[in-house]
């Protein structure tokens, strides 16, 4: 009764957000005569319904699987909904195969419903090494037309079950996915993405499948779905889409054979510990202080305060070895990387490690994945979610991650690529762990303006300041090419003039970047009235945030603070005619900041002071419409704030 429940509540609420839709593969004249969708105005189609069934065949033993789709075209550049793409992978001994391709376009001509069938003559493929891509051209898609196709793939690579995406570009009103898997094929199962299953259901047929002499298995029938699922549409401040589109994955764990034998395939990580440990290309290469003997010269060796030796260290590797590029756990080899002085991250942080070793510092390797590889998966070990290694130490109690790749990070900062919430540490003599791995403190973007007005001019000095992940880029712009440097900030910059640049105290190694610029700025003068926007630098020209739902992470990679300051000096011959009100707003949960104030003082001068902070690096998706707001007035300031004054 429970059961029948849910499912006329699901029903009843498919109806409702259907719009007129039909959810089922039939198509009906309304179907076709509807001309958007209510939940999502800048839809270029709407997937309807959703259909998946997998299963092993019972008497090849293969892994079949039948899809089925109904879309709607709701702009024309959704019409590319209508071109169809399978990849079928090919083996040593078996490839995969398609069976039963149909199709049909469903057009209204005349107020009445026309269907056009999918023809043989519109099926291709194209033969890879790897693997066979199979493509089929659904005739006469045009805006407001529906399509249909289904087809079935066979394979025998069951390693993997046929993983299912609920959620894609376009927004879906119902997706289900029914498998049945036998009892002696055990597999790790995750559902991928924020969003729940509005049904899970799960019974069991016995006596599934059969073989000789007796030999039988039940089979777990699982039936997922889910309904109103909005589109993924990717946006700023964000990792790879794998990490949140919703979807079902599988990893083989066990197979158990009809004879009563067990294969283990999946593994714990006591069992990856112990393979990685003697692995030629990672743990027989960690902490062999023969590698590096003799490799540090004397005077660093010398140093007697620990964090300054180990900085050292860091930077002899830095200043003597490049990165290649590469970071493939394979073919690592730290004597080709001495010879040739070149090589891959393994390489170049495996040879950091061996220098610090020697020395007495205790490290260890962090596996990584990064931000544009997705998040590695946490239930189960999967060393190919892997593709980055790192180093912690920890130094007069103080924990650092490090990596030699980049000349333009200082001691204890991580390339922002590696900035992925979490990595493997790799405790060898005793176990591995988890480490969380996010950036302390805040980076910091900052502008302090000077200016006198004279000859209706402002003239004086902006003095800059980037800390963090804010000086990386500058860092490397200036020591690369100062002068094109300089150029970029002319041409960037039209409102006013630059008289003078002098980059202070330049040093790559360091966490910050400082500089000072002379200028001029000749502002809109009216009658007696001068109009002034105060803000030379802009940090926000456009909102970054414009979707109108987000069902996914914000995630800025680390916590940071934009600051700007003006001071006025007007003399004798201005006088303040206006000034914009101040603002003050906060993020829930205390999570963010946005501060503007501009105040007038009785000696002709007036200050001006906006900070914006984030005091998240990554903020859940029900912070997107607050943020989405938030942004939106910061940029709003900056863009359109005028200050009057009046001679």
């Amino acid at each position: 009764m429970k059961l029948k429940l849910t499912l006329i509540t699901l029903l009843f609420s498919l109806h409702c957000i259907a719009q007129d839709y039909n959810v089922d593969m039939q198509v009906y004249k309304s179907d076709v005569s509807q001309t958007s969708y209510a939940r999502d105005s800048t839809a270029n189609a709407l997937v309807i319904y959703d259909y998946g069934n997998s299963f092993i065949d019972k008497e090849t033993f293969w892994l079949r699987c039948q899809v089925k789709q109904k879309i709607k075209i709701l702009k024309a550049e959704g019409i590319d909904r209508g071109e169809i793409e399978v990849k079928l992978y090919k083996g040593k001994s078996s490839k995969e195969r398609i069976k039963n391709i149909k199709g049909a376009t469903y057009n209204s001509e005349n107020d009445e419903m026309v269907k056009t069938i999918l023809e043989p003559s519109a099926i291709f493929r194209e033969e890879n090494e790897n693997y066979t891509l199979v493509k089929f051209v659904l005739p006469k898609v045009k805006v407001g037309s529906v399509i249909t196709y289904s087809y079935e793939t066979q394979s025998r690579f069951i390693t993997k079950y046929q993983p299912w995406y609920f959620q894609g570009p376009d927004p879906v009103l119902y997706s289900e996915y029914n498998t049945s898997i036998p009892a002696n094929y055990d597999y790790h199962v995750k559902l991928v993405g924020g969003r729940r299953l509005d049904v899970n259901d799960v019974t069991i047929e016995y006596n599934c499948l059969e073989v000789g002499r007796g030999g039988a298995a039940d089979c777990t029938i699982r039936k997922y779905v889910m309904t109103d699922i909005p589109a993924y549409k990717p946006e700023s401040y964000t990792t790879t889409s794998l990490n949140y589109i919703s979807r079902i994955e599988y990893e083989l764990n066990e197979v158990k054979r009809f004879d009563g034998g067990v294969d283990k395939l999946s593994k714990t990580w006591d069992d990856v510990d112990k393979e990685l440990k003697t692995d030629a290309d990672f743990g027989r290469q960690i902490g062999k202080r023969s590698l590096v003997k003799n490799l540090l010269p004397s005077n660093i060796i010398s140093i007697e305060d620990q964090l300054e030796k180990a900085k050292t260290i860091y930077q002899f590797v830095l200043e003597n070895y490049t990165w290649n590029g590469k970071s493939e756990r394979y073919d690592v080899s730290v004597k080709e990387l001495l010879k040739e002085k070149n090589g891959s991250v393994f390489e170049i942080n495996i040879l950091l490690e061996n220098l610090l070793n020697s020395e007495g510092f205790q490290v260890y390797p962090v596996l990584i994945s990064t931000r544009e590889n997705g998040l590695p998966t946490t239930i189960y070990p999967i060393l190919t979610d892997f593709n980055y290694l790192i180093l912690k130490t920890t130094i007069n109690g103080k924990d650092y991650f490090i990596d030699a790749t980049d000349p333009y990070l200082e001691f204890g900062e991580l390339p922002f690529r590696c900035l992925n919430q979490y990595g493997r540490l790799m405790d060898f003599e005793n176990e591995s762990s988890w480490e969380d791995i996010e950036p302390q403190g805040y980076s910091l973007r900052s502008h302090r303006v000077n200016l006198n007005f004279e000859d209706d001019a402002f003239f004086g000095k902006v003095e800059s300041k980037f800390t963090g992940y804010h000086s990386h880029g500058p860092k490397q712009r200036y020591l690369e090419n100062p002068i094109a440097y300089k150029e970029g900030k002319i041409n960037l910059n039209a409102d006013f003039l630059i008289e003078n640049h002098e980059v202070i105290d330049f040093d790559k190694t360091k966490s910050d970047f400082n500089e000072i610029l002379e200028l001029s700025i000749e502002p809109e003068i009216i009658g007696n009235k001068i109009y002034l926007n105060p803000f030379i630098f802009k940090f926000f020209t456009e909102n970054p945030f414009k979707l109108e739902e987000r069902s996914y992470p914000i995630d800025f990679g680390y916590k940071d603070i934009y600051s700007y300051s003006m001071k006025l000096h007007l003399g004798e011959n201005l006088k303040v005619a206006e000034i914009p009100s101040n603002i003050s707003q906060k993020l829930p949960n205390n999570s963010g900041t946005f501060i503007f104030n501009v105040e007038s003082n009785g000696n002709n001068e007036l200050t001006l002071y906006f900070k914006v902070k984030f005091d998240l690096a990554i903020y859940a998706p029900e912070y997107y419409d607050y943020l989405k707001k938030f942004m939106s007035q910061v940029v709003e300031n900056q863009n359109n704030t005028t200050i009057v004054l009046e001679k």
